[in-house]
């Protein structure tokens, strides 16, 4: 998750796993997993990757992963080739 500068997420908003939050946004309602939201109030301007994508990096969790394996891992998560990082992930779950 990344929250811009002066955003306001209002009292019992969930915000999901790798959701990204525009600058001086208003949050007011639940951000879905990997969606990237702006504005006030705050609107879904679009999904990150898509659907399997998202599905892939939510059962993957790296973020629960210890820092070498992280380590290991920056270059298939900085990947431009989308295709390149969805076959590495089913391989390694």
């Amino acid at each position: 998750m990344w929250i811009g500068q002066n955003a306001v997420i209002l009292p019992g908003v969930n915000i999901e796993d790798g959701a990204i939050i525009g600058a001086n946004s208003v949050v007011g309602t639940k951000v879905a997993p990997y969606t990237i939201v702006a504005g006030n109030p705050a609107k879904v301007i679009r999904k990150q990757f898509d659907e399997e994508l998202i599905d892939l990096m939510l059962r993957f969790k790296w973020w629960d992963k210890s820092i070498g394996e992280i380590n290991s891992l920056i270059p298939i998560l900085t990947c431009s080739d989308l295709e390149k990082v969805r076959e590495e992930l089913k391989a390694k779950l």
